[in-house]
């Protein structure tokens, strides 16, 4: 059996604002992952999974966006301190400044399982666009790279339906 893990979230608050990281993975089994995540002041897209999630604010507030089976935008507000359950399967945009982090715990990806990054038109809400990957390992920051390929070509983000084109946030 392996040492049981216990993490010092304030050193890894402090280690993820020093180093401009913006995910720290704490474990990754084949049953759980838990990471805490430093905001992106950027983040557009809904992330949707498998798994159900379970977020602790642990300084700052989180602007939950979600998507309702009706595709319905609501908004849940996570205050610092605060937990929320969201079940698998729920579009949802963790939306949080740098300077908060929350953690994450969801269960692990099982084999075959696809992660979905889909972005909406902010004018008429039309599906823009839609990133898939099969996240087999965490580390690897699959929410940066899925945010490449649709800020670095403007034709993902012109909405067919209104023709409006979602601007580049800086550093893209």
């Amino acid at each position: 059996m392996e040492e049981l893990p216990v993490v010092d979230l304030e050193s890894v608050t402090r280690e993820l604002a020093e180093s401009g990281r913006r995910v720290k993975v704490l474990w990754q089994k084949p049953d759980s992952l838990a990471f805490v995540a430093r905001g992106r002041e950027y983040r557009s897209e809904f992330h949707v999974n498998d798994s159900d999630e379970f977020t602790y604010m642990i300084k700052g507030t989180m602007h939950l966006h979600y998507r309702t089976p009706e595709g319905e935008e609501k908004v849940c507000v996570i205050p610092e301190g605060s937990t929320n359950w969201m079940p698998g399967n729920t579009p949802h945009s963790p939306r949080f400044p740098p300077d908060a982090f929350a953690l994450i715990t969801e269960r692990g990806r099982r084999e075959g399982e696809v992660d979905r990054f889909q972005w909406y038109c902010p004018k008429c809400d039309e599906l823009l666009h839609e990133e898939s990957a099969v996240v087999d390992d965490y580390t690897k920051d699959f929410v940066t790279q899925a945010y490449k390929n649709f800020f670095g070509n403007e034709a993902h983000r012109t909405c067919k339906k209104c023709g409006n084109v979602m601007p580049k946030p800086e550093g893209f």
